[in-house]
């Protein structure tokens, strides 16, 4: 039986896999685990629950719900708002829980349940194991100890996150976006209003797509997934950037004035220079993934900046950030952490900083982000063989070693065992494509023979 809980909550397809049962028992344990770990002493307990627009949301949030104010929580339902809203608002308010339903990135079937620990943080390891534990033992037939007459939950309308999660991200801006003509892409998701509303109160004038959610076309050929219609936009707009957004708006990555993309790293480029310039850049330092473009490594040593690199996986950035107290982090697929500001990556938050750089410099984004020249990359995934023995094969290890020595300073080679897939991945960064993609290829055979 494998572990429900992934890196990011519970996912899978809803009503199949997450069905009405699973959301409710959850919630249920989550309240039961936490009032075991004294989280709720003294206090009748508080939770903050939002979702994204996913028509399968609505059911999932009403199950939740109703788990929880059985359980004896009080339930302030905020709605179709950002997973870094709900973080926000869960510490904001002094709730003792916040969940959130969502899928991120992935299509409409899918949702998932994200839970937050008080003051907006990811719970920790071992209360998302002791909720999964607790609801498996009742799952099977065990009684839960519920609550009755004034002991249920209450749950009431919390329709003021809104206008107190964007007068935040506005409110923490170092200058105004004015003059700025920005296209946003909010996925038709969670970010679908609050991100037009946010860059709008910063002064920028805003230009919208993909912000009409019906429920079933969530990331559907647009968001951060898919930049097409951002790219054309913005030419089309005459804009100075575009933003966009995932399903969660966790995340984003932009496209300059000329239709170019801007990814994560590039994104964190930008923010760290900024950054170290105003003296918010704590230990002069930007926290990343093992999978950070080279050129992004090679753009912060030529600027003077700490680059610290992680296993992939914002969880670990985040981990990282807290352990060495450090502001910025985040990973290449635009999911930047600003830890004086959000507890988890916020999109929103991302864009209306790049934007704002932009505004102060006067300089384009293209220019700002030319910081670091991204490296050609070749991906190859290879399945079917054995992904455990990656770090035991010596013979890989040999080719490693030679690859790395033909690449010399200006290249890189990664290779690493899939966390949700039975699959290896190869990756090769060079100064030239195609000895990328030649030492990439040579080295996917490599990993059939040893470990098929």
């Amino acid at each position: 039986m494998g572990r429900l809980f992934g890196t990011d909550g519970v996912r899978g397809v809803a009503n199949a896999d997450l069905t009405a049962e699973m959301a409710l028992g959850l919630s249920v344990a989550a309240a039961h685990v936490l009032a075991e770990a004294g989280t709720f002493k003294g206090h009748r307990p508080v939770a903050v629950v939002g979702r994204d627009p996913r028509a399968s949301g609505e059911f999932l949030e009403a199950a939740v719900v109703a788990g929880l104010a059985s359980a004896g929580v009080d339930v302030l339902r905020v709605g179709v708002l950002p997973t870094p809203a709900v973080a926000y608002l869960t510490g904001a308010l002094g709730a003792d829980l916040g969940v959130m339903l969502s899928a991120s990135h992935n299509p409409m079937p899918d949702n998932g349940i994200k839970f937050f620990a008080r003051g907006g943080h990811k719970l920790a390891d071992e209360l998302e194991d002791r909720i999964e534990r607790t609801y498996r033992e009742h799952a099977s037939g065990e009684p839960w100890d519920r609550p009755t007459g004034a002991g249920v939950g209450r749950v009431k309308e919390y329709d003021e996150g809104f206008d107190k999660y964007v007068a935040h991200l506005v409110g923490v801006l170092p200058n105004r976006l004015d003059g700025l003509r920005v296209v946003i892409d909010g996925a038709h998701g969670a970010a679908a209003r609050v991100s037009p509303e946010a860059f709008a109160r910063a002064g920028a004038e805003v230009v919208t797509i993909a912000t009409e959610p019906d429920g079933l076309n969530i990331n559907d050929g647009c968001g951060s997934t898919h930049l097409e219609g951002l790219r054309a936009a913005v030419v089309e707009h005459g804009a100075d950037l575009g933003v966009a957004h995932d399903g969660d708006a966790d995340r984003c990555l932009a496209v300059d004035a000329d239709g170019n993309d801007v990814d994560g790293d590039q994104i964190l480029s930008v923010l760290a220079l900024g950054m170290k310039e105003a003296g918010t850049l704590r230990g002069n330092t930007v926290v990343a993934t093992v999978m950070s473009n080279l050129g992004f490594k090679l753009a912060m040593e030529r600027e003077g900046v700490e680059l610290l690199q992680t296993a992939v996986g914002d969880r670990y950035v985040l981990e990282e950030m807290k352990r060495g107290g450090y502001s910025l982090g985040g990973e290449q697929s635009g999911h930047v952490i600003a830890l004086d500001h959000a507890t988890t990556g916020d999109g929103t938050l991302t864009g209306l900083m790049l934007a704002a750089r932009v505004a102060a410099t006067g300089r384009p984004l293209a220019e700002l982000a030319g910081v670091m020249r991204r490296l050609p990359q070749v991906l190859i995934n290879v399945r079917d063989v054995d992904k455990t023995r990656v770090g035991s094969s010596a013979r890989l290890a040999t080719a490693v070693n030679q690859a790395e020595k033909e690449l010399g300073e200006t290249g890189r080679v990664l290779l690493r065992s899939s966390g949700t897939e039975p699959l290896v991945r190869v990756m090769v960064e060079a100064a030239d494509l195609e000895q990328a993609r030649a030492v990439a290829e040579r080295l996917a055979d490599e990993v059939k023979s040893a470990l098929g």
